[in-house]
């Protein structure tokens, strides 16, 4: 398997990484800028690169964002909400067609390199916030993906039965740098403790009863 990451520099993408790499698959990461709040994930994205001395490419579309409006990841205006996600405000921080512009890009350059398999990190836990997350669109995006050229391309998602928590211990069996991962939505200095995706990290290192490495503004256990 020749695959390319979609990496954000996040804990899920990161244990995929790593995963792929123990495997002894040929491994790239592609990390984009796509006008996020949350660019911070990027100086991290370089970073666990580096500690997994795995090449990166870094895309730099900033503009994108301003494109995707509506969503508290690209538009300051849009308050981002705080607490669990399984809350309806949560709703606030999807980002229009995501995944299927992201990965459309991966696709490319992908099959430009001569590379298989994309590898995105979309697990149980975002089904019900994300609808770029749900099996159902992994399958459609698979098989489009496998009609936009003649070389073969297949999309590879092993998370998307797994929860956060499993994730943390799969990362931690793999001695993946789960410390260097970036979560945090607000795009701070440090995780604020309070975003949605903050609070899934503390319970996913709580339930996992494993450490959490995390600096947090908001240290309160979920």
């Amino acid at each position: 398997m020749k695959a390319l990451v979609l990496f954000s520099g996040g804990l899920d993408s990161t244990v995929l990484a790593t995963q792929l790499k123990s495997e002894g698959a040929e491994t790239r990461l592609l990390s984009i800028d796509y006008g996020q709040r949350h660019a911070r994930e990027l100086k991290r994205a370089e970073k666990i690169a580096q500690a997994l001395e795995l090449p990166q490419q870094v895309l730099s579309l900033p503009d994108l964002g301003p494109l995707l409006g509506g969503s508290s990841l690209t538009d300051d205006k849009v308050k981002l909400p705080e607490g669990h996600y399984a809350e309806e405000s949560m709703k606030a921080t999807v980002v229009p067609n995501r995944n299927m512009i992201l990965l459309a890009l991966a696709g490319g350059h992908a099959l430009s390199i001569g590379f298989d398999t994309i590898a995105y990190a979309a697990h149980a836990g975002d089904h019900t916030i994300y609808p770029d997350c749900r099996p159902e669109f992994a399958d459609a995006m698979e098989t489009a993906l496998g009609l936009a050229d003649w070389e073969k391309l297949s999309l590879h998602r092993p998370f998307v039965h797994l929860s956060k928590t499993d994730l943390v211990n799969k990362g931690a069996e793999l001695g993946a740098p789960l410390h260097l991962t970036w979560s945090c939505y607000a795009g701070r200095e440090i995780h604020c403790g309070k975003c949605g995706t903050c609070v899934e990290r503390k319970e996913a290192f709580a339930l996992a009863k494993i450490p959490d490495p995390t600096e947090y503004e908001d240290s309160t256990p979920v």
